[in-house]
């Protein structure tokens, strides 16, 4: 396991993959200047950047922790958000939703409670 961030091997991952840091910085969700903070080993990568990083580099996921660097997390084998995921991810965000809208509604019935005692 590298100890620091491997910038050669990732340098070299992206020509051999005629990718770019641009690149990168779009599929980790990123601004250009955090992915130069990880490539100069001054910012961690999380375990979702670490999947999307592999597969944007036809790497594996342990393959890319390796070379990030000692404290780079190993993501388990379930699918990153985005890549398979998604009805998963979709399912939580509906029961968000759900509960957002309850929220809303028990925020209007209160407003509408200090509304009606104040004009008595």
């Amino acid at each position: 396991m590298a100890l620091f961030f491997d910038q050669e091997w990732f340098d070299a991952k992206l020509k051999e993959t005629g990718r770019t840091r641009d690149e990168v910085a779009s599929a980790l969700r990123l601004s250009r200047a955090q992915v130069d903070e990880i490539w100069k080993d001054q910012r961690e990568l999380a375990h979702h950047e670490v999947s999307a990083l592999a597969q944007l580099l036809a790497a594996s996921p342990a393959e890319i922790a390796n070379k990030a660097g000692v404290s780079t997390p190993v993501p388990s084998s379930s699918p990153a958000p985005g890549i398979a995921g998604d009805s998963a991810v979709m399912a939580k965000l509906d029961e968000m939703n759900a509960r957002l809208e309850r929220i809303e509604r028990a925020v209007a019935d209160l407003q509408s409670l200090i509304l009606a005692t104040r004009s008595s």
